[in-house]
């Protein structure tokens, strides 16, 4: 099982830099909040976060997972949420596949007091949405097919995390 590139790392910093310009445009005058879903999503932040011409930009990290292996249980296992009272919160996360994830953090936030929430996630996975999750977010990196992908912070099983581009992985 050997990971093949989806999107290069030339690519991938694009669009990030592209990312940084609509986050900083739809946040100026105000210093947002990133609520960053951790494990996979930090090198897409680390990045995102570098890539935004803001002068003030609050971060806080909280564990989030629905996936054992390859599959998805139905379940979110969120952690708990910060004070957020007044925040004008970004959740970033590194996919949107079911939407439950999202929409969890994004009830979450809400009820942690925060003004506003919006989404912004590095890979989208249209075709696996479910009826109660987030149907779309308010930033997208790049749509994606439905496959198992790997690298810039996601894994398999912990494997793979470290690749500097989007890769596909069959597991079977």
């Amino acid at each position: 099982m050997r990971p093949r590139p989806l999107i290069r790392a030339p690519t991938l910093r694009r669009r990030v830099i592209g990312l940084g310009r609509e986050v900083a445009r739809a946040y100026a005058g105000r210093a947002p909040t990133l609520l960053v879903l951790m494990d996979g999503a930090f090198c897409f932040a680390a990045d995102l976060v570098r890539a935004t011409p803001l002068d003030e930009i609050r971060l806080c990290f909280r564990r989030a997972s629905s996936y054992r292996g390859t599959t998805s249980t139905g379940v979110v296992d969120l952690e708990a949420m910060p004070e957020l009272r007044d925040a004008h919160v970004l959740v970033v996360d590194d996919i949107l596949d079911t939407g439950r994830t999202l929409a969890a953090a994004v009830a979450a936030s809400r009820a942690a007091g925060a003004t506003t929430v919006s989404t912004c996630v590095l890979l989208d996975k249209p075709t696996r949405r479910v009826p109660e999750g987030l149907a779309r977010a308010d930033f997208t990196g790049f749509t994606i097919p439905d496959a198992f992908v790997v690298g810039y912070g996601l894994d398999h099983d912990g494997r793979w995390r470290g690749l500097p581009e989007i890769c596909v992985i069959d597991p079977h």
